[in-house]
């Protein structure tokens, strides 16, 4: 990853400050993007410290204008844009049949339409950059989940805003492979993260503990919850050069929770 130019969203916490540290000890420029400004510039600054190029950026990641100041941001601050994480994502678990039109609005505005809002102004830049000798002119990668393979009840929205990831994916890489530009995705499990720390006292307070963290990780075969670094290795090849002729898919990284 040496000399290329990252952009995470959600860089602030959970899989994507993982993804922004593992991609700078790679040699990455990393943008952390995030609507934490102060966390992400904590997460930069740590980066910096460690020997790594990183700046912060204040983004709502479902505001287009925001957005394409981030990018503009990193390209005024590396010169050019190599590949777009859209990481960020929320959870606020109802009862199926208490879900309101506001809270399905919420879920799917910062899951789903914030990646078609990425998708689309990092294509933009990379379509202004051109298509170097490799073929590719960029990369951009979605945070998905398993939770947009199956549905669960109690976050029926979440799970159809990432399975509306996973179709805007495929829609994507079909659309913007003669711009040399890839979209691929990867699908998490269960990870350790402060998102499910939220879920899981959302959880409790509806009485839906059998929902939760441990619950679910009892599923998994390889016997424990995922960590963001396990995220990290797929992250960096789905960013690098190393997946130049893979387009369109949605990797699993669930140790075996959901066999598809």
């Amino acid at each position: 990853m040496g000399g290329r130019t990252v952009v995470v969203t959600g860089g602030a916490s959970g899989i994507g400050a993982g993804i922004a540290r593992g991609m700078a000890r790679e040699g990455a420029n990393i943008v952390v993007a995030d609507l934490d400004a102060e966390a992400a510039q904590s997460v930069a600054e740590e980066i910096v410290v460690a020997g790594g190029n990183a700046i912060a950026t204040h983004v709502d990641v479902a505001d287009r204008a925001m957005v394409a100041a981030g990018i503009a941001s990193a390209v005024e601050r590396f010169g050019r844009l190599d590949a777009y994480f859209n990481n960020a994502g929320m959870n606020r678990p109802m009862p199926f049949l208490d879900i309101t039109d506001d809270n399905f609005s919420l879920i799917m505005r910062i899951n789903a339409l914030s990646v078609l809002i990425g998708t689309q102004e990092a294509a933009k830049q990379f379509i202004a950059q051109g298509i170097r000798d490799n073929g590719i002119a960029g990369k951009v990668i979605n945070t998905a989940s398993i939770a947009g393979r199956t549905g669960f009840p109690k976050f029926a929205p979440y799970s159809a805003a990432k399975a509306a990831v996973i179709s805007l994916t495929q829609a994507a890489a079909r659309d913007l492979a003669a711009q040399g530009i890839t979209v691929n995705a990867f699908a998490p499990g269960v990870v350790a993260t402060p998102l499910w720390i939220k879920l899981d006292a959302d959880l409790a307070k509806m009485g839906a503990a059998d929902a939760g963290f441990d619950s679910m990780a009892a599923d998994i075969l390889l016997g424990r919850p995922a960590q963001p670094e396990d995220i990290v290795p797929t992250a960096l090849f789905l960013a690098s050069a190393d997946s130049d002729y893979i387009t369109g898919q949605v990797i699993p990284i669930e140790g075996g929770m959901i066999l598809v």
